[in-house]
Parts: C-alpha cells; sequence; structure tokens
C-alpha cells in the first residue's frame, strides 16, 4: 500500500452506516489503517457493520443521532475534547434524496427536512467541530454534494437547493480557511445506493434505468479516496455527472430542458407527477 497523508489519521463519516458512507469507513479502515467514527441515525446498522469489520472492528467507533440535530454535534464536540480524542478529517457524507415531483406537491416538513439534512446537518457538524480539527497538522473537512448543485433537474427542486446550498457554503469556507484547512467538495452523479428508497417505483424498468446512468458504489469511493489523496478542491464524479456540469457550463438552462424531455420520454413512472397531474 502507497503511503498517503490521511494513512492512520482520525476521520469522522456521517451517513455511515448504508451506502457511499459505509464503504468510505470500510475502505479507509482496511486500506489506509483509519480510526473512523460513524455518524448514522439506526444504531443497529451501525453494530452490524462494527461487526462486519472482524480484526479490524477496534479501528470503528459510533455515535447513533440524526445529523441533523445541532444540539447533537455540540454535544459530540464536548466529548471528543473531554476524552482527547484528536478527530483529524470531517467527511459529511449523509444525505437524502426526496421524491421526484414538483414544488408544489412538496409540503413544508419535506422540504424542511431535506435542507436540514443534505445542508444544515454539515453547518452545524462544521460549526461545532471545526475548532476541534484545526488543532490538526491535517485538518481537512470533505463535503459530498451532488451533481444536482451543478445542474438543476425537473422534479428536484427541494434537492438541488440543499445541495447547491452545500456547494457555495462549502465554496465559500475553502477561501476562509485557506491555508489552515484542507476543504474538498464532491460532486457524484447517480451512484448505486438505496437512495432511491424514496422514489414511488422499484420497478425492474426503473432499476435498470437508472443503473445505465449510475456509477457502482466501489468505483465511486475509489474516485473520493483518490480525490483526497490528491486533496482536489473540487471534484465531478460520473458519465451523469459529467454531462450535467457541462451541459449547464455551455448551454445553461437549455441544459435542463433537454434533461426534462429524455425524464417525460423514458415513461418511467418515478418521473410521471412531475410532468402530468395526479389523478384524484
Amino acid at each position: 500500500m502507497t503511503k498517503c497523508w490521511f494513512d492512520y489519521k482520525t476521520i469522522i463519516v456521517t451517513g455511515a452506516s448504508s451506502g457511499i458512507g459505509k464503504l468510505l469507513a470500510e475502505k479507509l479502515i482496511r486500506d489506509h489503517g483509519c480510526n473512523v467514527i460513524g455518524i448514522a441515525r439506526t444504531e443497529s446498522k451501525l453494530v452490524s457493520f462494527k461487526e462486519s469489520l472482524g480484526q479490524f472492528s477496534h479501528k470503528f467507533s459510533y455515535f447513533a443521532f440524526d445529523v441533523s440535530d445541532k444540539d447533537k454535534w455540540t454535544s459530540l464536540a464536548a466529548e471528543l475534547e473531554e476524552k482527547g480524542i484528536r478527530v483529524d478529517i470531517l467527511v459529511n457524507n449523509a444525505g437524502i434524496l426526496p421524491k421526484f415531483d414538483r414544488f408544489e406537491n412538496y409540503t413544508l416538513e419535506e422540504i424542511d427536512k431535506a435542507m436540514q439534512i443534505n445542508f444544515y446537518s454539515a453547518v452545524y457538524s462544521m460549526n461545532a467541530l471545526m475548532p476541534h480539527i484545526l488543532k490538526s497538522d491535517c485538518a481537512s473537512i470533505i463535503n459530498v454534494a451532488s451533481s444536482a448543485a451543478l445542474c438543476s433537474l425537473a422534479g428536484t427542486s427541494v434537492y438541488s437547493a440543499s445541495k447547491a446550498a452545500l456547494k457555495s457554503f462549502t465554496d465559500a469556507v475553502r477561501e476562509e480557511t485557506r491555508g489552515r484547512c484542507y476543504i474538498g467538495l464532491i460532486c457524484p452523479g447517480f451512484t448505486k445506493t438505496d437512495i432511491f428508497r424514496s422514489q414511488k417505483e422499484s420497478s425492474s424498468k426503473s432499476q435498470k434505468a437508472m443503473d445505465m446512468v449510475s456509477t457502482d458504489c466501489d468505483r465511486m469511493v475509489r474516485l473520493i479516496i483518490n480525490s483526497m489523496w490528491k486533496k482536489k478542491a473540487d471534484s465531478v464524479f460520473g458519465i451523469d455527472a459529467h454531462l450535467m456540469d457541462m451541459g449547464n457550463k455551455l448551454l445553461g438552462t437549455v441544459c435542463s430542458d433537454v434533461a426534462s424531455r429524455v425524464m417525460k420520454l423514458s415513461g418511467l413512472e418515478m418521473f410521471r407527477d412531475i410532468f402530468y397531474d395526479k389523478k384524484n
């Protein structure tokens, strides 16, 4: 294994019980000897993950709480300080994808939940932990946004807004901490995880369509780790993400219009509420 700057460091990973967060935590532990502190809401999943690590289980500890609870972050920072645990890196990965729908059909509760988890959780974690992390000689924060932060699609108004907010926030903090802390932003495209669990349809047709444009989770995690290794400021991963990024830069709103037409022509049930009135 080639020596890497974050080998054997202590890293907090949010959303560590499933998907990208879980696999990222595992690879950081197994391949880089890191001590990972996982944050997720469901304790049983965190316990199961720890047990699955076998001989590496001592490298993983966890705190089970909702990342959108700012008081929990304050308490965590105090507990780490009290126990003398030095955190070097924070990876804000937790996120949710609300169902594809028109903005007018979202409830205020659904909007607030998406903003809290996708955006404010990073604000809360960084506010609580940054003074602690800046004491490290390799202080680093990596925020996982989305290709939706680069180009908005119909049916993703709330999701795109939350991820665009995270991107802008990250860009600003990067400049404010330049020379003191490495700040990285990851904008992945669709990835083969369970993030589509909130969608209304999970038929084989929909799954096959999404698989065609989705990046394998293992590959996505390897790309993220490589980006961290090189200390890249901004990274866009996935064919769909690159198309959205370049399309938005070259075509502006035309890119969103073209994407909407493709979504509509696909005939997938998961996009139906965006373009057609709901049946009574």
